[in-house]
């Protein structure tokens, strides 16, 4: 049976996910959260036509000829406005931040004026100059923040200033995790004969949180169809089920068989992809009428290398999904620092290495080996090289596209 083409295969595991409901949290909680709804600001930023620079508020008719010698009648500070007007010959201290005076439209730097007691010398001004006008920034009603929108330090200052407390934000959707195999356990364990340490768990929960989801770690499974179901059976609250291992033919793979008694509804089985040929995909329904809730199922090669691209590129799509981001695209262009070998019949993600030249394009080259076991070589790249299938080979300066790999 021929491999199902990536792209077919990524629509499949795309397929019925929506974007999860919304729920409020505090502004200060919402860091890498995903907004639900437009954010509109809730007032005009600046409230006010506000001084840039510590000087002096003036009227630019005053300061047409220089340098010209103005009454000081009182001081304009952040929080503390001057309440008069200024009139002809008169000039206010202001500072930044601060409101313009009524009556002025110029502000003159303090460098380029002389304080004499009750009166001021300007030196220099230009008309107009040094005023923030009045929603400068944003306009109350103004949506400077749309949904789908993650939420960083940049949008979260933003969202402050639009004086909002709290935020719509996407439901985290939840990942649960499962490991299998006899031979595999945790992580600072004594090994016995022929075991191996569990690792691509922690690598797909990490990528998970990073990425907006809540991680469920269900442990690891031996290989006996009874806890392997009962493990399947306690991932029924979550929307992704991620399986890790056991996808492949053979009698010890015990998953998918497990998966189908559970009512999997396979979607596919096997892509041209490489690494990561065994990856699968399906949904489980649980529950009857209108109680049913639907898992969607990745099912992960055991080959920690091939298990993390795979994440990468099929299971970050998905979380994207059901934060209402579908559609997202995060491959990059690049520039190929080296030659690079034509490819085969499966679509290609190999592991790269970045730097940024002096004009800011980004410079990639393949790491020597592209072997799925090496476990240091991923932890080294900092991207994947999209080769399609059956692409020529291509020399140095060629343009690429790229998917940067989270850290």
């Amino acid at each position: 049976m021929p491999l199902l083409p990536f792209d077919t295969a990524l629509e499949l595991a795309l397929s019925g996910l929506c974007p999860l409901g919304a729920e409020r949290v505090p502004l200060a909680r919402a860091r890498g959260r995903v907004l639900a709804e437009d954010l509109a600001a809730t007032l005009t930023q600046p409230p006010f036509d506000a001084s840039a620079m510590d000087g002096y508020a003036v009227r630019a008719a005053d300061v047409a000829a220089l340098p010209a010698t103005l009454a000081l009648i009182g001081e304009s500070a952040a929080g503390a406005r001057f309440g008069g007007v200024v009139g002809p010959g008169q000039a206010v201290r202001i500072f930044t931040g601060a409101p313009i005076p009524d009556g002025a439209d110029t502000v003159v730097i303090q460098e380029d004026a002389d304080a004499l007691g009750s009166s001021v010398v300007v030196k220099d001004a230009a008309a107009g100059r040094h005023i923030r006008p009045r929603g400068q920034d944003f306009l109350e009603g103004d949506v400077p923040l749309a949904s789908g929108t993650r939420l960083g330090a940049r949008a979260l200052l933003l969202a402050a200033a639009m004086n909002h407390a709290e935020l719509p934000v996407r439901r985290k959707p939840k990942v649960a995790i499962l490991s299998t195999g006899d031979e595999v356990v945790p992580p600072g364990s004594v090994l016995g004969p022929d075991q191996i340490v569990a690792s691509v768990s922690y690598g797909v929960a990490a990528l998970v949180e990073a990425h907006g989801g809540e991680p469920i770690d269900l442990g690891i499974a031996p290989d006996d169809a009874d806890a392997i179901a009962a493990a399947i059976e306690g991932s029924a609250g979550a929307d992704i089920l991620v399986t890790i291992g056991g996808a492949s033919v053979g009698e010890r793979d015990l998953v998918t068989d497990a998966l189908a008694r559970a009512g999997l509804q396979l979607d596919f089985g096997k892509v041209a992809i490489r690494p990561g040929k065994p990856v699968f995909s399906g949904r489980l329904v649980s529950g009857n009428g209108s109680e049913t809730k639907t898992r969607k199922v990745l099912g992960l090669p055991g080959n920690p290398v091939s298990a993390l691209v795979c994440s990468v590129v099929l299971l970050l799509p998905m979380l994207r999904a059901l934060l209402g981001q579908a559609g997202e695209d995060t491959a990059r262009d690049a520039v190929l620092a080296a030659p690079l070998a034509k490819n085969g019949p499966r679509q290609s993600y190999l592991r790269a290495t970045s730097t940024f030249s002096a004009d800011g394009k980004r410079h990639v080259q393949a790491l020597p080996s592209q072997d799925s076991s090496l476990m240091a070589a991923l932890a080294k790249a900092d991207c994947l090289i999209v080769q399609a299938p059956d692409a020529p080979a291509l020399p140095q300066g060629s343009s690429v596209k790229i998917l940067p790999l989270p850290a």
